[in-house]
């Protein structure tokens, strides 16, 4: 076929001088697709192809180079290239080359670098790699290969450096990979190889520099002949269940400069010895594994950069030694056991960057010289024994931006420059027993965002500075000894979500002005003499579902604008409130939220005698409102008559059962009349920006929804005000899209549609109805208490299994584009069905229909971040919004939220679990018993928002982390299986189980 279409070629070409090389490298802009016009430089008329973009000629005018990395072309591996003899470097680099990697790859005889990573190949890897007799460079990283790796890759005869990392390999790691002698590299990281050990072979690879082996699913012990390795620099089996010792053969590595051992089951101790021997040592991460003893002085005498020793069973002291390091700019060792005081000259020496010891048993004071260099970020020393004064140095130390030294024994004032460190955003000094009061310097912390200083002996008055800190989101202070008047700045905290001050000295009134907190969620001003009314305006925060102004002196009735407030806690006990409890709350199950107010009153036993005359006025409001709500609804009548018989009239004329088209997909029991019978606005059941759908039921009982698409409505999502909705960002009403894709899909996690029909300036898709809706809608409407643990579990692992048959299991792969927790319906067994391929593409269709990929495709929260710079969607991006919609499930919040400020879910959950831990990401409607089995959920969730694609797991590996997951839940708690949903109350019984 080559010749011909050659032929054809220069039959419709002019006549020209170009080359036989240029010929075949113009070949190129007929098999791949090219929407960037990356190949406009590509002109004909040229003599020699050597001034096109990406190619490199020699002296002799002979092509030897062509690099076409990040070009964005579409379609298959161009075999036209091995008929260019002199070409020794090619690479594809971060394109969509798709399908399989041809076994006539061998014919490109020639070649000595192939990089193809980033990309979309598939299949198993031709064995035929290994007869190019000179390809030294082999990088297959972050395709889709599967299977085996083929045996006849033991004779590759000069391969320098193979790298296979993030695909979907799935076999054993092979013991014949010791046989390739001349490896300098080898990259295997991040694939779903069988569990299995290290190859012992692989010391055979004397020539080795890198060996990367994370995320292998390696087990058993590291070999010893792994130390045999005289010039590996850098040794990387993290992330694996790899057991046993370290062992001591590893201090044979006397070039290595790094080593990666973390989230293992490593035991035993650290080697005692043979460390002197490595003197290139710079990084050690064996953090996350279950060693025990002491941190050899060796080890730290070294030149080291990078210690990460955290997450395990250390103890006994510090190795002075350290300190002597020049280039230590990071030193990890939390939760362990370590004891004694820290070197005192740690940073005098080096450039520290991050020290974390938190959680072990370090005593003493905190070393004065820790900001020496004036490069210190982050200096975190939680739950110790630490005493005395924090040393003046650190008030000087301007670089800092996260300070956590609660849970100590620090004493004495805070210094002052401390209080007002420009790039701070986390200060923690709680639990501990410092004095003095907070300084006016705090005016200079411009970027702090959570103050964390309860349990302590501070006093005085809240500076009116406080008021000034624009990014304070957190400020808990309870438990000091703090007097005076809340500031009247305080009111400008425009983003505060939490103020804690409870028990203290405060007084006067609450300030006014507090209806800016629109973002606040916590308040507890309990136990300190604030005096004067609740503020109306407390009724104005939305969000807020924590109030506590218990033990004060507040006087006045309760607002009635507490009632709008969705509040899991409230307490207004022991003031001096009188008057009506608002009826909402005016049960006996809040009855403990007003003991203490003699003077309030309402139909709750023991709260008030004197009910007469507050029954009597509470008859006149209730006429009162029965004849306003009179007037009301007599009006609203009307408008819904006058509405409903525009649409009547509007419906009759617009619809014409003569002229519409049908086409089936499935074996019908109906007529497209009767489709068009049910298209009333009483049974519409949701609206969207192209449209609206109806709920339709047919004469023989059977319920269908039905789209219904209007010709001109294909409008941006944006103006209809879908994106702050969480809505697609999409120019196309995507019928054809959804036809194309929907029609020919079988699959019991995919919504089935069973047919379409059309006329001129109509279109309507019929499908299975859905009972309990999206889960967007259930997940965060007023039933989300519906959804227990077991449910949420059942809904992902559904939505993941019918995600994967899309990218697995369809011929070509198809990309949804458009992943979230709206499109995912749920049938009445809750039962989920990946819906809405509105914007879906098939894998080789995205290759030619390079125009599409232009358009903006996914919802606001949803995107990945990738695809700011690339504007390509692809699998990965399907991945990454997936993940968006397994953190909906574990915290309950959506993607995109006025809480969040910036930041979306995913950063969120990141920052909430690097500053306050896990129980605050987790949605407070799960129950705790199913606490482990949703961190695990929330692990792969995290994993699939990775921020590099490369790092996503393939949705076939999802299912399977999910099921395993499941299985491990069964089999711990003696279960059949079976989901069975439990239901919550509504908020008035403050989310008790039924």
């Amino acid at each position: 076929m080559l010749p011909l279409l050659l032929l054809l070629f220069l039959l419709l070409t002019p006549v020209h001088s170009l080359n036989q090389q240029g010929l075949y490298l113009h070949t190129l802009t007929l098999s791949l697709s090219d929407p960037d016009n990356f190949f406009s430089t590509w002109n004909q008329r040229d003599p020699t192809p050597c001034n096109w973009t990406g190619v490199t000629c020699d002296t002799q005018s002979e092509v030897y180079s062509l690099d076409l990395s990040s070009a964005n072309l579409f379609g298959p591996f161009p075999l036209t290239l091995c008929r260019i003899d002199t070409l020794t470097f090619l690479s594809l680099s971060n394109n969509s080359i798709n399908s399989t990697l041809p076994d006539n790859i061998s014919d490109c005889q020639s070649l000595q670098h192939l990089d193809l990573s980033e990309n979309l190949l598939t299949g198993s890897l031709p064995t035929t790699l290994s007869h190019l007799p000179n390809l030294n460079y082999l990088d297959l990283t972050g395709n889709n290969f599967s299977g085996d790796l083929p045996p006849s890759f033991a004779a590759f005869p000069r391969l320098e450096v193979l790298s296979l990392v993030a695909n979907l390999f799935d076999g054993e790691i092979p013991s014949f990979l010791g046989n390739i002698t001349t490896l300098k590299q080898l990259n295997l990281s991040y694939n779903p190889f069988r569990p299995g050990r290290v190859p012992p072979e692989l010391g055979n690879l004397t020539n080795l520099e890198i060996l990367w082996m994370s995320g292998c699913n390696l087990m058993g012990p590291i070999p010893d002949s792994l130390g045999g390795l005289k010039k590996l620099k850098d040794l990387d089996l993290a992330l694996n269940n790899l057991n046993g010792n370290i062992p001591s053969s590893l201090t044979g590595l006397t070039s290595v400069v790094q080593i990666e051992l973390y989230n293992n089951s490593l035991t035993g101790e650290l080697p005692a010895t043979g460390w002197n021997k490595m003197t290139s040592l710079r990084l050690l991460d064996a953090s996350m594994n279950y060693l025990s003893g002491s941190i050899p002085d060796e080890l730290c005498s070294l030149p080291l950069e990078s210690l990460n020793l955290y997450e395990n069973q250390l103890e006994g002291d510090l190795p002075e030694s350290l300190a002597k390091s020049p280039n230590l700019y990071e030193l990890r060792l939390f939760g362990n056991r370590l004891t004694g005081e820290l070197p005192a000259d740690l940073g005098k020496n080096s450039a520290l960057l991050w020290v974390d010891v938190s959680s072990n048993k370090f005593q003493g004071q905190i070393p004065s010289g820790l900001c020496e260099k004036g490069t210190l970020e982050e200096l975190l020393m939680i739950y110790n024994s630490f005493s005395g004064d924090i040393p003046a140095s650190l008030g000087e130390c301007t670089s800092l931006t996260r300070v956590r030294l609660g849970y100590n024994n620090f004493s004495g004032d805070v210094p002052a420059g401390l209080w007002g460190l420009p790039h701070v955003y986390l200060l923690e000094l709680a639990d501990n027993s410092f004095s003095g009061g907070i300084a006016k310097t705090i005016a200079g912390a411009s970027n702090l965002s959570a103050l964390v200083i309860s349990n302590n002996g501070f006093s005085g008055g809240i500076p009116e500075e406080i008021g000034w800190l624009e990014n304070l989101t957190e400020f808990t202070g309870s438990n000091n000894r703090f007097t005076g008047s809340l500031p009247d700045s305080i009111v400008n905290l425009g983003l505060l979500w939490k103020l804690d001050l409870h028990n203290n000295g405060l007084s006067g009134e609450i300030p006014i002005g507090i209806h800016s907190w629109k973002k606040l969620n916590e308040l507890d001003l309990a136990d300190n003499d604030f005096s004067g009314n609740i503020p109306e305006e407390i009724g104005t925060l939305s969000v807020l579902n924590y109030l506590d102004l218990s033990g004060n002196q507040l006087s006045g009735k309760i607002p009635l604008g507490l009632q709008n407030l969705r509040l899991n806690e409230l307490n207004l006990s022991s003031n001096h409130l009188s008057g009506d409890i608002p009826p909402f709350y005016a049960k006996e199950i809040y009855k403990s939220s007003f003991l203490g107010n003699p003077g309030l009153c309402g139909d709750i036993a023991g709260l008030c005698d004197k009910k007469t005359g507050y029954k009597s006025m509470g008859y006149v409001w209730l006429l009162r409102s029965i004849f306003m709500l009179a007037g009301i609804v007599f009006i609203v009548g009307v408008v819904w008559f006058y509405l409903k018989y525009r649409n009547f009239k509007k419906a009759k004329s617009a619809i014409d059962k003569s002229k519409w088209t049908l086409m089936s997909f499935h074996k019908l029991g109906f007529s497209e009349f009767e489709i068009l019978d049910c298209l009333d606005e009483d049974n519409v059941i949701g609206t969207g920006s192209s449209g609206k759908v109806y709920k339709a039921v047919l004469s023989g009982g059977e319920v269908v929804a039905v789209k219904k698409l209007w010709g001109g409505g294909a409008k941006m999502a944006v103006e209809s005000g879908d994106v702050e909705k969480g809505g697609n960002v999409i120019q196309d009403d995507g019928f054809e899209a959804e036809v194309e894709t929907l029609g020919k899909i079988r699959h019991k996690n995919i919504v089935k549609l069973w047919c379409c029909c059309t006329t001129k300036d109509c279109k309507l898709l019929v499908y299975e109805y859905m009972p309990n809706g999206s889960l967007g809608d259930l997940l965060h409407g007023n039933k989300s208490g519906m959804l227990s643990w077991p449910i949420r579990y059942k809904i992902v692992m559904d939505a993941a299994e019918g995600l994967s048959y899309l990218h697995h299991d369809c011929v070509p792969p198809i990309v949804h584009r458009d992943v979230k927790s709206n499109n995912i319906l749920l049938d009445g067994d809750f039962g989920a069905r990946v819906a809405d391929f509105g914007v879906a593409k098939a894998v080789d269709a995205i290759g030619k229909g390079g125009k599409s990929m232009s358009i903006i495709a996914g919802s606001c929260g949803y995107i990945a971040p990738e695809y700011a710079y690339t504007l390509r969607v692809n699998e990965k991006s399907d991945i990454y919004s997936f993940g968006v919609v397994i953190l909906e499930l574990v915290t309950g919040r959506l993607p995109v939220d006025p809480e969040f400020g910036e930041k979306d879910l995913v950063k969120w959950v990141c920052t909430t679990l690097d500053q306050k831990g896990v129980d605050h990401v987790l949605d407070s409607k799960l129950d705790s018993c199913f606490k482990e089995e949703v961190c695990k959920v929330l692990n792969i969730g995290l994993l699939c928002t990775s921020p590099l694609p490369i790092n996503r797991p393939s949705m076939r590996r999802v299912v399977k982390l999910l099921q395993e997951i499941g299985a491990e839940s069964q089999s711990k708690n003696g279960k059949d299986g079976k989901l069975t949903p439990y239901y919550y109350e509504d908020a008035s019984d403050q989310g008790s189980v039924a």
